[in-house]
């Protein structure tokens, strides 16, 4: 199954998403990768990780873009040559990019796992979301802020910052399935809207710089 889903929104912002189904070689075909990013993908020993990597270079096919387009900084950050921002992101059978000409962006897909109730107290203050009705909804409540934390992470680009000191998610209904958040560390600050979208037991999230 090639495209998943797309969101726009009225020229501000788009969202391509894929689900891999397709094999290596399918995935491989008319996908031109520069030298570094063909050696990037020789040296991934996954195949799943292999496949979402070419997935992504259909994404960027889908929003007119090539791998030749697309560069990354020293903190790891991806840019497009033309300035337009993006940002990427691979769990398991999904991959998502999301570009934005106007606005500093960040995406995050995350499947729903009961693993995030053991690292919570790492990224969040846990008793905030205990008056939750159950674990399933606890799971999900906390799987929608780490991708709001993670997304926000991608835009700010910061080495050090820290999730659960920095970066503060505003509480928010899950059903709105949206909120706000702000960064503040060492002076420098930001504000976000953030959105969440949940499909297939996983999450995906992305931040908008306001």
């Amino acid at each position: 199954m090639p495209l998943y889903k797309t969101v726009k929104n009225s020229g501000t912002f788009q969202i391509y998403l894929w689900k891999i189904e397709e094999s290596e070689s399918w995935l491989a075909r008319d996908i031109v990768l520069t030298p570094h990013c063909q050696d990037r993908l020789e040296g991934m020993k996954s195949e799943l990780h292999r496949r979402g990597f070419l997935s992504i270079r259909h994404l960027l096919a889908q929003a007119g873009y090539t791998d030749a387009d697309l560069f990354y900084d020293e903190a790891g950050k991806p840019h497009l040559k033309d300035g337009t921002h993006i940002s990427i992101t691979h769990s398991f059978e999904f991959t998502g990019i999301i570009l934005s000409k106007k606005q500093e962006v960040g995406i995050d897909i995350e499947k729903q796992r009961d693993k995030i109730l053991r690292i919570a107290h790492r990224f969040t203050p846990v008793k905030e979301y205990r008056t939750l009705a159950n674990d399933q909804a606890l799971i999900r409540k906390l799987t929608m802020v780490w991708g709001a934390k993670e997304s926000i992470y991608k835009i700010m680009g910061i080495h050090g910052l820290s999730f659960l000191n920095h970066i503060r998610v505003s509480e928010f209904d899950m059903d709105q399935g949206q909120t706000r958040a702000g960064v503040l560390i060492k002076g420098i600050s930001g504000k976000f809207e953030v959105y969440f979208m949940e499909f297939e037991g996983f999450t995906l999230a992305y931040a908008l710089s306001v």
